[in-house]
C-alpha cells in the first residue's frame, strides 16, 4: 500500500490529545447549532434590518459557523477511519493557525477523503443556501452571508496556496494532491471552480448555467475519491 499524507497532516504515532480533539469536535458541531438562524432569516428577509453592530456580529457568527463546519468535516472522517486525530500549531507565512492531524499509514482513498471533507461540507452548505435562497444577495441576512463569505474566501485562499505551492505542509490541497496523484495547482482549480460559480450565482441568481456547472463541479470533486 502506498503511504501518503493528507492536508490535515500525517504524523508519527505519539500521545494523542483526545481531550483537545473532542473539545474541537464539540465546538465545531456546536457552531452548527447556529444554522437555524439561516432559516429564521429566510422568513424575515423583509423585516427592518438589525443595527450595524448586530449585523456585523451575525456576519462573524456565520463565518465562524462556516469554519466550524469545514473542520467538522475533517474530524468526522478522521473518526470514521480511526485515524487518531490531533491538533498541531502551524503558520501561514507568519500567521498562526492550527491543523487537524492524524496518524500515518492510511490508504490514499482515506487520505483524499479526509483532506477533501472540509470542501465537501462547504460545497454542500453553499448549495443548500443558494438553492433555498437564490436571492440571498437582496436579503437582510448577515448570518447566511457570513457563511457564504467564509466558503468563498476559504476556497480562494486554499486555491491560491495550491497554485503557488506555498503555505503549511498540512494544507488540504497538498494532501488532496499527494493522495490522488494530481498536481496541486489542478487541485486548486478544482477547489476554486465551485466557489467562483457560486459567487456568480450569488450576484446573478437567474443564471441557470452557473447553477448546473457548480453542481457538476461539486459532484466531480467527490467522485475523485474513486480515482
Amino acid at each position: 500500500m502506498r503511504t501518503v499524507s493528507n492536508g490535515c497532516a500525517r504524523r508519527h504515532p505519539r500521545a494523542r490529545p483526545y481531550g483537545v480533539v473532542w473539545a474541537a469536535t464539540i465546538l465545531a458541531m456546536a457552531s452548527l447549532v447556529n444554522a437555524p438562524r439561516v432559516r429564521a432569516q429566510a422568513s424575515d428577509d423583509h423585516a427592518a434590518p438589525p443595527s450595524g453592530a448586530k449585523s456585523f456580529g451575525l456576519f462573524l457568527a456565520g463565518a465562524a459557523t462556516g469554519l466550524g463546519a469545514h473542520e467538522a468535516g475533517h474530524l468526522f472522517f478522521d473518526l470514521v477511519f480511526d485515524a487518531d486525530p490531533g491538533i498541531d500549531k502551524v503558520d501561514f507565512h507568519g500567521i498562526p493557525f492550527f491543523a487537524i492531524t492524524h496518524r500515518s499509514g492510511l490508504s490514499p482513498r482515506e487520505e483524499f477523503t479526509i483532506s477533501s471533507a472540509g470542501f465537501w461540507v462547504q460545497n454542500a452548505g453553499s448549495e443548500w443556501l443558494l438553492a433555498k435562497r437564490p436571492h440571498l444577495r437582496d436579503a437582510h441576512a448577515p448570518f447566511a452571508k457570513g457563511v457564504r463569505a467564509f466558503h468563498v474566501a476559504a476556497s480562494a485562499a486554499y486555491a491560491g496556496a495550491a497554485f503557488a505551492r506555498t503555505g503549511p505542509y498540512e494544507r488540504d490541497t497538498r494532501g488532496m494532491a499527494s493522495s490522488s496523484g494530481i498536481d496541486e495547482p489542478w487541485i486548486g482549480a478544482l477547489v476554486l471552480t465551485p466557489a467562483a460559480l457560486d459567487a456568480w450565482r450569488y450576484f446573478y441568481p437567474d443564471a441557470k448555467w452557473a447553477v448546473w456547472a457548480s453542481r457538476v463541479a461539486k459532484v466531480g470533486m467527490v467522485l475523485l475519491v474513486l480515482k
